[in-house]
């Protein structure tokens, strides 16, 4: 019984791993593709932010599946080292992940007092 949940646990893991991988690639070719049409059409500020939003969505959302699958790791391993190590690189995740979402909630929060600035003004 121990056998098929180390092994079940040990594809879950992979499996998670490759889903956070094509996350980062899929986000990662479409911030390069955006950004190069910015580049060379626009002078957009606001543009390359979207961008630079859309991109730090992806990564976050790959940080939580490499994370889940870290979690998912502790469950099997036995060695304190590798517990450990697998402790260090999920802190390192988990504050990229609250960083990248904090820089979203004040761009966010900046884009909305611009808006309502304009709105306000606009109005006036």
């Amino acid at each position: 019984m121990r056998d098929w949940l180390v092994i079940s646990t040990e594809t879950a893991i992979l499996l998670i791993n490759w889903m956070a991988l094509i996350i980062v690639v899929a986000g990662t070719v479409q911030a390069f593709l955006r950004g190069l049409v910015v580049l060379l059409l626009t002078r957009s500020g606001h543009e390359r932010r979207d961008i630079w939003l859309s991109y730090a969505r992806w990564l976050v959302a790959a940080l939580t599946f490499q994370l889940a699958a870290d979690i998912i790791e502790t469950s099997i391993t036995t060695d304190w080292q590798a517990v450990g190590k697998i402790a260090v690189v999920a802190v390192i995740r988990t504050f990229l992940n609250y960083f990248l979402e904090r820089d979203l909630v004040e761009v966010r929060e900046r884009q909305t007092e611009g808006r309502d600035a304009l709105t306000s003004a606009g109005a006036s």
